[in-house]
């Protein structure tokens, strides 16, 4: 049996604070690959003083492309993470933000995967709310 995929229709957004740093996630409608320079280059523009802007999508009828980015944390602990919440909502023709406001204290890489995935999860739930069928 075929899972029905979804798509969001609105922007969605979730938080999650841990050890002084903030992840802010945004989630939000994407079909056109094209256009995820300018969407990351406004997240950067408008978080400047980020540590991190880590991402991920999936796009297509079947969600057969996709994207994670860690954006200079260490491999594995962001972009799979969001991108593992996009896949467990059955979400596609969607990018996930996460902006990371680093507090002062490393988080390890078991704290940074917990981090970035609650975040998404967060954006991701809410997405799911608001999606419409393909």
């Amino acid at each position: 049996m075929a899972t029905t995929l979804k798509t969001p229709t609105t922007v969605n957004s979730g938080l999650y604070k841990e050890k002084g740093s903030k992840f802010l996630a945004f989630a939000l409608p994407f079909d056109n690959v094209d256009e995820l320079k300018a969407i990351l280059n406004q997240y950067k523009k408008e978080h400047h003083k980020a540590k991190h802007i880590c991402f991920a999508y999936r796009i297509g009828a079947k969600g057969e492309n996709f994207r994670a980015n860690d954006n200079g944390e260490p491999p594995g602990t962001a972009g799979r993470p969001i991108l593992r919440q996009i896949e467990a909502a059955n979400l596609t023709n969607i990018l996930v933000v996460v902006v990371r406001y680093f507090g002062g204290t490393l988080l390890g890489t078991g704290g940074l995967c917990n981090a970035y995935k609650t975040a998404a999860n967060e954006a991701v739930t809410e997405a799911a709310k608001t999606a419409k069928d393909l």
